[in-house]
């Protein structure tokens, strides 16, 4: 039985009241202290973890100045904060063991666009790309790019200064923001203005905005000459407080703006920006040059560049190879074939952009014209080039590109490309020569790496595969750092071009000097005084004794080497996270991830979900328990009287005092709705339905299961049985008076009502239903060659039998002799509830039976697309090799093979279809949309996809009384306003869970594509 987890970390009663004191003071938004919520802010897209006190999300600027004023007080001196956006910093900038104030769930609003003058203004929370999307119809956009745009927060961008491909044009955040809202740690705000110094002088008062206006501006002007020295012309150059920038020498202005951008949240808490916006270029025209080596990429870069490129992105043959084994290469494929004869180990994307059409195509013509005679003459290691005019293939590629950072850490073995050098930038000449020593250093440790990066700007992202669970491995990673560092002096660089400092800061000294140093610390001072603002990172205030973070601080390796290895390897969906935060893409088109966009509740996303489960793995082997041995004792027995008895017990009988940390892991678990998105669209696989199941298999070897979870487990059973009396059944559960009960003693909502006439009726004479194995089995090959064996799903069958009875009519049509396979549980509702001994049984029979089918060398065909891929996903998860070598097809694969024997039709209809996708379909089967597309053009149709993430009903998840809001939610994120938007008659849904969304939330039934191809075949 599983034990109850009770360590937790206890909560600082200073940090307990002031949360308290700051309700009370009128804070809107939310405060969270449980250990979930904590942990799943406790790591970024870094090596570190650190644990917090307590995770705070304003809503507003007011609220935001009541926790400066609030903390104020003497009593609560201690407190300390760190702003948090989208957790995609690679050096731990937003992690702390204080409290995290996270803007990300409420302030991000875009607050007023003004095209006419070319800016915008918005919230710190606002996700880049929603930002573009805003801005888009207004023919602009917000032009620094970076590879996590999908994720990360306009606040973040402007802590980092982030900047990223076409920064030679575009330059970085700092070069757009024209005025910034700060909220400082008294409460204070700071509105930033290029100002006079005469303006400054007349500024009063003795808060922290004013002190640092006047104390600030003081060291940039009279500093001057120092800071020129020093801070050295780059591209991409962070300091941490820009004060080269924030003074004008020709105008005597200065901008504070200019030093809170790249200040990583140690002076204050962005709350506002106002930006300029970048007009939305004309043309452009992307050049995918090929490479025989990596090292011939970089080299030709800089001619890429005197070609007046916009941008030249480099991908190295790790990457690349990486690329080609997830879903996203379908998509760029065609983009980057491969060269006959030759092996493309390396490739530079050359963008060319602009307003005059006729100027971006002539540079374009003259780049490949050198191209051709460098392919011709074998120079340069040029091998090959394809030119991308469509901006679809131009995004695909990038895409592609950015996905490159999750794509590493999807290696194989224990080592993992860590994040610590990877942004190091030196002048671009200087480039090819550094990485040719970097390589060297990293061969001598024998370590493995991939690249990628601006190699435009200089900068270039460099990974070093590393064991962090091993002790030995994670002191490497700090004489590596302390190498690099050294090596990028010598060519004229600096270790953080890109991604800022974090725990990289104990380098700031060496490299300012002790008396330029001692002047960024006069900064802090002027700031934060108390040094209250995520302190330890950039400087600590000038008189303050704080230390400053370290390269080699907690990371999240000292806690996972705590969980043995043989459980790591069990686990590794969970283990193998690394933090890139994809799956928290704001796109509500993107399958990934439901819960974590309705909620905007990082414990409800698979990185959140990940990490509490490792917590979870850790805290057992605390207590000595092995989980996997634990689960294989539940699949071998079964419960006796006195276990039945304890979990009663601890269900009903248990103290409201008792705590378990399994509860917090259950609640986390419990909001997944098992869609599988995040098995393929996270680049590193984690697959949370995977060990969602397992946990919960075992959590209810500890506690009573709800009455629902036996009516789901049991459901297939059943469904046979009732179709014998559907009319009766329905009158039972169909009433509301029925609905009502089933909602108050089960907790179900909305039951679906049996199909009348049942599919046996609906079929009633028809040969379909005659199916007979051993006349099956004496039939020739040739014979066999006709037939087609519909297999059933209980969804389908029972519910939509009409679904069934078109596929049939359609085989029929296109020739082939169909028989329905009598029914045969799928069992899939049961892994997603976590009966594995009970889904384990069902799989077994089934496959079973469904290889004595195979051994026919008969197609088998399902209509459900969720269902049949459950036969290639969970059946060979729990079987193994007694799976047998049975496939079962989905109906878009099936038809693909079949249209090659039917003549194909003129376009006999002129409107479009759409169709919408089931989520787990789409991302299983990445071309399973367009190979629709291709089956409605042999008949003659148009066929638009339209992309849409979750519908929100996910098999039983919107039947579930708690789940009802969420799952409306989630259908209004993407599905109801694209079926707003197109005619009703001509939407489709592959999934019976979709259908059956629409049809209760919308009072409408979509078909089935098989639906409608029987009309049109």
């Amino acid at each position: 039985m599983l034990p109850a987890l009770n360590h937790q970390h206890t909560l600082d009663p200073v940090v307990s009241a002031f949360l308290d004191a700051l309700k009370s003071a009128g804070f809107k938004g939310d405060s969270e202290t449980s250990y979930a919520s904590r942990l799943a802010v406790a790591t970024d897209n870094s090596v570190y973890q650190l644990l917090p006190q307590a995770v705070v999300f304003p809503t507003s600027n007011e609220d935001l100045t009541l926790i400066g004023k609030v903390s104020s007080k003497p009593e609560f001196a201690s407190v300390r904060f760190s702003a948090r956006g989208g957790g995609t910093g690679t050096n731990g900038q937003s992690l702390t063991q204080h409290v995290v104030v996270d803007l990300s769930r409420h302030m991000r609003k875009i607050l007023e666009v003004n095209a006419e003058e070319g800016w915008v203004r918005v919230q710190a929370g606002v996700v880049k790309d929603a930002l573009n999307d805003a801005l888009r119809p207004h023919g602009f956009f917000f032009s620094p790019d970076l590879s996590t745009s999908n994720r990360a927060t306009v606040g973040g961008m402007i802590n980092t200064d982030a900047s990223g491909q076409g920064s030679l044009r575009y330059g970085k955040t700092s070069d757009h923001v024209l005025s910034l809202k700060a909220i400082l740690a008294d409460g204070s705000m700071l509105d930033t203005q290029a100002l006079s110094f005469d303006d400054i002088d007349a500024i009063k008062g003795g808060d922290f905005a004013a002190q640092a206006m006047r104390k600030v501006s003081a060291i940039c002007r009279e500093k001057r000459d120092e800071i020129e020295a020093k801070f050295p012309p780059l591209n991409r150059f962070l300091t941490g407080y820009d004060l080269k920038n924030a003074y004008n020498p020709e105008q005597d202005t200065f901008d504070i703006g200019r030093v809170l951008c790249g200040a990583e949240g140690s002076l204050g808490f962005i709350a506002e920006a106002k930006l300029n916006i970048t007009p939305i270029p004309k043309a452009r025209t992307l050049v995918n040059i090929k490479y025989d080596s990596f090292d011939s990429a970089l080299r030709s870069a800089p001619v890429m560049v005197e070609a007046n490129a916009l941008s030249v992105e480099t991908v190295d043959s790790r990457v690349l190879n990486l690329a080609r084994e997830d879903i996203v290469w379908n998509t760029v494929k065609d983009l980057l074939t491969d060269v006959p004869g030759k092996e493309m180990l390396g490739i530079n994307l050359v963008e060319f952009a602009g307003n005059d059409v006729q100027e971006v195509a002539d540079q374009v013509a003259s780049l490949c014209k050198r191209l051709d005679t460098l392919v011709e003459e074998g120079g340069q290691g040029v091998i090959g080039y394809q030119v991308c005019t469509e901006l679809a293939s131009i995004n695909k590629i990038y895409n592609m590109r950015k996905k490159a950072v999750g794509l590493l850490g999807a290696t194989k073995g224990a080592a993992k490309p860590v994040a610590f050098t990877e942004d190091t930038c030196v002048p671009p000449e200087n480039l090819a020569d550094f990485i040719v020593e970097f390589r060297a250093l990293l061969d001598s440790h024998k370590l493995d790496y991939g690249m990628f990066g601006h190699v435009d700007a200089g900068v270039l992202h460099v990974r070093p595969a590393l064991d962090l669970c091993d002790p030995k491995q994670e002191l490497l990673m700090k004489t590596l750092s302390d190498d690099v560092v050294a090596l990028v002096a010598k060519y004229g660089g600096l270790m953080w071009g890109e991604h800022g400092k974090g725990f990289r800061s104990e380098y700031g000294p060496a490299f300012f000097g002790e008396s330029l140093f001692n002047e960024l610390r006069k900064v802090k001072a002027a700031f934060d005084p108390q040094n209250r603002m995520n302190p330890g990172k950039i400087c600590t205030p000038i008189d303050s004794t704080d230390e400053l973070v370290k390269v080699d601080g907690v990371k999240r390796g000292a806690y996972d080497r705590q969980i043995p290895v043989t459980t790591r390897d069990s686990f590794k969906q969970a283990m193998e996270c690394n933090g890139n935060g994809l799956c928290f893409n704001y796109d509500t088109s993107s399958p990934m991830c439901p819960s974590m966009k309705i909620s905007y509740d990082r414990r409800h996303s698979p990185k959140g979900r990940a990490g509490i489960v490792r917590e979870w793995l850790r805290l057992l082997a605390e207590q000595g328990v092995d989980p996997v041995t634990m689960e294989k004792e539940l699949m071998e027995s079964t419960p006796s009287v006195r276990q039945i008895f304890a979990r009663f017990k601890n269900t009903w009988l248990a103290k409201k005092d008792d705590y378990d940390f399994s509860h917090e892991v259950m609640e986390a678990m419990n909001g997944c709705l098992a869609c599988k998105a995040c098995a393929t669209q996270c680049p590193i696989k984690v697959d949370v339905p995977s060990f969602r199941s397992r946990f919960i298999n075992l959590y209810y070897s500890r506690y009573q299961r709800p009455v629902k979870d036996y009516l789901v487990a049991n459901i297939e059973g059943m469904l046979p049985w009732m179709a014998k009396a559907p009319v009766l059944v329905n009158a039972v559960t169909q009433p509301k008076w029925a609905q009502t009960v089933t909602e108050k003693t089960i907790g179900y909502v909305d039951t679906p009502a049996l199909s009348v006439p049942t599919l046996a009726e609906s079929l009633d004479g028809h040969h379909a239903l005659r199916f007979d194995l051993a006349w099956l089995q004496a039939l020739s090959s040739d014979e066999r060659a006709r037939y087609v064996l519909i297999v059933q799903d209980p969804f389908t069958s029972f519910y939509e039998a009409d679904v069934v009875k078109d596929m049939i009519a359609l085989a029929e049509k296109l020739g082939k002799k169909p028989m329905l396979v009598p029914f045969k549980p799928n069992g899939k509702a049961q892994h997603i509830k976590g009966f594995l001994k009970k889904f384990a049984r069902t799989a077994k029979n089934t496959a079973d039976f469904l290889n004595q089918l195979a051994a026919l060398n008969i197609p088998m065909v399902g209509v459900d697309p969720a269902l049949v891929l459950c036969y290639r996903d969970e059946y060979n998860e729990v079987l193994g090799d007694n799976r047998g070598d049975f496939t079962v097809l989905t109906a878009h694969e099936w038809l693909l093979d079949v249209i090659k024997t039917v003549p194909e039709k003129q376009t006999a209809d002129t409107d479009a279809w759409y169709l919408f996708a089931h989520c787990t379909e789409k991302t299983k089967l990445p071309n399973a949309e367009a190979e629709w597309g291709r089956i409605f053009g042999h008949f003659g149709a148009t066929l638009n996809v339209v992309a849409v993430g979750c519908c929100g009903m996910a098999g039983t998840y919107g039947h579930e009384s708690d789940k009802l809001e969420n799952s409306k939610g989630i259908y209004a994120l993407s599905w109801q306003p694209n079926l707003e938007a197109l005619p009703p008659s001509r939407c489709m849904a592959t999934g019976y869970s979709c259908r059956s969304q629409v049809k209760r939330l919308e009072h409408r039934k979509m078909k089935h594509p098989v639906q409608v191809l029987l009309k049109l075949a």
